[in-house]
């Protein structure tokens, strides 16, 4: 999912929001780089919450780190991997229509056409959660707290003390790949037309992309609602076990 999303998502999960909430909540897909690959960022936020909780810091930005990735299941699960008896997550299965359109828009070859038609997915969504502008302030407020970034800055460096991810500059280039804005259809497709000539070198038809993300707003607008909900109730008792997790080894040892 993209940024205001899981922002949302996390309140949703959490039942609060501030700078700490928000920054967690995206805070794996800006570890992805160097060393860390998207599986590898998305499988570490149980990692991070115990680092966390052994050190008895940044409370709420380590809740909201469990509602983002694989380990445990958060959002991205849900929507990417698997959701009730979907061959993959929701995204993919409401991309399914989109297909060839966003192979067309896109510029690449159709092997690629599912994973980029769920990209679709996600900016229509995108499209409907930014669309109160709260979360585009919240996302701005989290970015620029440089108390905060040195804090999470300074927990990267303690728990993967071989990992030199520059957290700040991380933040820095992460803006230059998402919107943080309230978003449109035509401005979602121009921050996707960067990341995809960085990432796979084609220039996409932002026009096209900008059409198919509002029909894809549009094709969620009626579960969407429902998903979140589900999501959100299956996460708060993912990360209500992964609380335990050590509570209970602790009691056996």
């Amino acid at each position: 999912m993209y940024p205001q999303t899981h922002i949302f998502f996390a309140e949703k999960v959490l039942g609060r929001q501030n700078d700490a909430v928000a920054l967690g909540s995206i805070f794996p897909d800006m570890i992805i780089g160097r060393y860390f690959n998207h599986l590898q960022a998305h499988s570490r936020c149980a990692e991070i919450y115990h680092f966390l909780k052994s050190a008895g810091t940044l409370p709420d930005f380590r809740k909201s780190v469990v509602t983002h990735g694989f380990d445990p299941k958060g959002l991205d699960y849900y929507g990417d991997e698997k959701y009730l008896d979907y061959e993959r997550g929701y995204c993919f299965e409401k991309g399914r229509p989109f297909i060839l359109a966003t192979v067309m828009a896109c510029n690449i070859p159709y092997e690629m056409g599912w994973w980029k038609s769920h990209n679709i997915i996600e900016m229509g969504i995108e499209l409907l959660v930014s669309g109160s502008g709260r979360f585009s302030e919240q996302i701005k407020n989290a970015l620029t707290n440089r108390q905060l970034i040195q804090e999470v800055d300074e927990m990267t460096s303690g728990l993967w003390r071989d990992a030199d991810l520059k957290f700040s500059e991380k933040v820095r280039r992460f803006i230059d790949f998402v919107d943080v804005e309230r978003a449109t259809a035509e401005s979602l497709a121009e921050k996707y037309r960067i990341q995809m000539h960085f990432k796979h070198g084609v220039e996409i038809e932002t026009r096209s992309v900008a059409r198919l993300i509002d029909r894809a707003a549009e094709q969620v607008s009626d579960d969407v609602k429902e998903f979140f909900r589900i999501v959100a109730e299956t996460v708060r008792g993912n990360l209500a076990a992964l609380a335990q997790e050590r509570s209970i080894c602790k009691d056996s040892e």
